[in-house]
């Protein structure tokens, strides 16, 4: 029986597979390259130095090319469907392609304090982020109102806004030429910056959209259906009394909005917990890995940069920790591990008339599942030998993040060496 794809009124429809896959293949060897950049850099965060051209190009090729590319790919995929509506154009967001591409130069820009480079490379950027920023509004505008939604579009929404903010900030903290950015002192606006992009972009995201992916790809029960999206809304202000806190030196208030924060965030904690308690799969997949080794990241990130503001840590030293645990363990990590399994979702569910393979045979679950530890204990090993002074540690474990990094390219060309070789050509 030949199989067609089903157009099932209210729900919108992914983004086409050659879109989503050309994003994810970008993304993963964006995380490849970033990768490799931390083996040079561990010499620098083991002696505190973020600041430095090594630690700069490897969380910037993180934050710049990695994690654009994999969100928009995932956002493509995933919100037409949970926000019930379609995309207006995909040719829109084939030009922002190129123009993330961007990212690239601009780590390189910034890493080497070129800045003819890196003002150049950062329009194009903003540019592509534009056009993506305008299809995801698109996306929360006209999701209907009557109908049950399964993504936040408070949270889907908040979630660009503190993407928009981070990327002013991040030019702002750049083009400073004196101590202070815009009033604030450099140290802390770096820290702001950090906490931006890592909590208001990221984190916030994964709330709003992890709530109901998280538990349908482990598959396990729902979370229930909710009226208003109470822990976006606490998250983002304890976020902001947070960085308030931290940009005006008032370390009790950024305590305050940080115990905030990590409250909103037990509560997604408790629900991943029963997802992985709960789920019907006979092994832990590589997204709830992730997501369960994340958490652990999180809750370290929180404790470091509280122990930070309190002076108990070394300012840069802290940062380090807290940009490595926060940035790359907990928001790369949960987002790397949903690449490969969001990969076979979109080849599968765009899948072209004809007989459709089951879609796990697209999926390769050994890959992902020694990449997920793998790259934990890498990420743990880089952070205990900043925070130790150990160099021999944090650099073993930089070498396993570059072979997680391996298997995860690995793993996509797999998802997709399988598809077309079981006749998917478009």
């Amino acid at each position: 029986m030949v199989q067609r794809p089903l157009r099932i009124h209210g729900v919108g429809r992914p983004a086409s597979w050659p879109l989503v896959a050309t994003s994810f293949a970008v993304a993963a060897l964006g995380w490849l390259a970033a990768a490799c950049a931390l083996v040079p850099a561990v010499p620098k965060l083991v002696d505190g130095w973020l600041g430095a051209g090594e630690p700069l190009l490897a969380i910037h090729l993180a934050g710049l090319v990695f994690l654009p590319f994999a969100v928009t790919g995932a956002a493509w995929h995933t919100l037409p469907v949970m926000l019930r509506n379609e995309l207006p154009s995909e040719r829109r967001l084939w030009l922002a392609l190129p123009l993330l591409g961007a990212g690239a130069p601009l780590a390189a820009g910034i890493a080497a304090d070129l800045e003819v480079l890196t003002w150049a490379a950062a329009g194009l950027l903003a540019v592509g982020l534009a056009l993506v920023v305008r299809e995801l509004a698109g996306l929360v505008v006209r999701a209907p109102g009557e109908k049950l939604l399964v993504a936040s579009r408070t949270g889907v929404a908040l979630s660009a806004f503190h993407l928009v903010t981070a990327f002013v900030l991040g030019a702002a903290v750049f083009g400073a030429s004196g101590p202070d950015v815009l009033g604030v002192p450099f140290q802390r606006m770096v820290l702001v910056h950090l906490a931006l992009a890592g909590l208001g972009w990221l984190t916030l995201l994964i709330l709003a959209v992890g709530r109901t992916l998280v538990p349908m790809l482990a598959l396990a029960p729902a979370a229930p259906p909710r009226r208003l999206p109470a822990v976006e809304l606490v998250f983002t202000g304890g976020l902001w009394l947070m960085l308030a806190g931290i940009a005006s030196g008032i370390d009790p208030l950024a305590g305050a909005g940080g115990a905030v924060v990590v409250l909103a965030l037990g509560r997604f904690g408790a629900q991943v917990a029963g997802v992985a308690l709960r789920r019907r799969l006979d092994a832990v997949e590589g997204p709830l890995a992730h997501v369960l080794a994340g958490a652990a990241f999180l809750v370290q990130a929180a404790a470091f940069g509280f122990a930070t503001l309190a002076g108990a840590l070394d300012a840069w030293r802290g940062a380090a920790v807290f940009a490595l645990f926060l940035v790359v363990g907990w928001a790369a990590g949960v987002t790397l591990g949903h690449l490969g399994k969001l990969l076979s979702l979109s080849a599968w569910s765009t899948w072209p008339p004809g007989p459709r393979p089951k879609q796990a045979a697209l999926y390769p679950r050994l890959p992902w599942k020694l990449e997920a530890l793998l790259f934990a204990a890498g990420v743990e090993l880089v952070g205990v030998g900043i925070l130790t002074g150990g160099a021999a540690l944090a650099r073993a474990g930089a070498a396993l993040v570059v072979a997680s990094a391996v298997l995860a390219v690995a793993g996509c060309v797999t998802t997709v060496a399988r598809a077309m070789a079981r006749g998917r050509s478009s």
